[in-house]
């Protein structure tokens, strides 16, 4: 699937480096401080989309990829979220990140505020969990949007494998999903995305000592060689969810699924991203749910 709609026809207007004619600010993930209050280093237009940019650092440090995106689009952990207009630029234009700011288009950003991509949910009754599963099963069931990977022998083997807490089975599949499918984030990285912050937050939550050592495997698994077997896209949005950290939509599932709000409706949101990715993530909260419950009740 894709992160955004059409890229932008406009050609030839990038920006140069101390070529910034103007300044805005924005609200940045905690995820970007360090890559933005680190020394300045060259970056370029990897996508543009009407509301949202991707921006490629020629860096070793995570994120390796930005999102510099409008308020009405998908917040991603690794994005900074501005209210003004967002530049016109193309693929392949230059830019520049660090020193505290983003420059893009002639445009500079700087962080005016912070969130945090990958809060707490507090502790958390097993037993919510346990009477949570069937409700978010159902509505998954009838929902509409269907995952892009649905019956794809890898994603069973992997729910298989988190359900019995198998490490085997969880990393076979796993690396057997990492970069397969279309788009910029194929179907497979984002139901392991789904899954690492369910099983991480979820399980750190009820108290699962076992889901989260399995998410450490499994992100560690997922990781080590994303570079260079997805998108560069992709790849940055795997390792945020190692880390825990997701967007504004898969979190507040999780909050569904905690009882802070409704579930229903935080899953609606999330089906309506992309083309196939809210699908492909709500696979993958729900499967890492179902491993939390089954791990709790296979620990008494």
């Amino acid at each position: 699937m894709t992160v955004g709609t059409r890229p932008r026809a406009q050609r030839g207007q990038g920006t140069q480096r101390g070529h910034v004619r103007a300044h805005a600010t924005g609200a940045a993930s905690t995820a970007l401080r360090k890559v933005l209050e680190s020394p300045r280093r060259p970056a370029r237009v990897l996508a543009a989309f009407p509301t949202g940019i991707y921006l490629e650092l020629r860096t070793e440090l995570e994120p390796h990829v930005i999102a510099v995106v409008s308020g009405d689009a998908v917040r991603l952990p690794n994005a900074m979220v501005i209210n003004d207009p967002l530049p016109r630029v193309s693929v392949g234009d230059e830019a520049c990140v660090g020193d505290g700011s983003i420059e893009i288009g002639g445009l500079g950003l700087r962080a005016h505020r912070w969130w945090d991509p990958a809060p707490p949910l507090g502790a958390i009754d097993p037993v919510r969990l346990a009477s949570c599963l069937p409700v978010m099963t159902e509505l998954c069931d009838r929902s509409p949007r269907r995952p892009g990977l649905e019956g794809n022998g890898a994603a069973e083997l992997l729910a298989g494998g988190c359900a019995e807490g198998s490490l085997l089975h969880g990393v076979t599949a796993a690396e057997q999903l990492v970069g397969l499918g279309p788009g910029l984030t194929p179907s497979g990285d984002d139901m392991l995305a789904g899954l690492l912050v369910a099983l991480r937050h979820l399980g750190t939550a009820a108290g699962v000592a076992r889901a989260v050592w399995l998410a450490d495997w499994l992100a560690a698994a997922v990781t080590f060689d994303a570079r260079s077997r997805t998108t560069p896209i992709s790849a940055t949005l795997l390792h945020c969810a190692a880390r825990g950290e997701a967007s504004g939509e898969v979190l507040a599932v999780l909050r569904g699924v905690a009882g802070r709000q409704s579930l229903e409706a935080a899953l609606h949101r999330l089906f309506q991203v992309g083309h196939t990715s809210g699908a492909d993530l709500a696979w993958g909260v729900r499967v890492g749910l179902a491993a939390v419950v089954g791990l709790e009740s296979g620990s008494r």
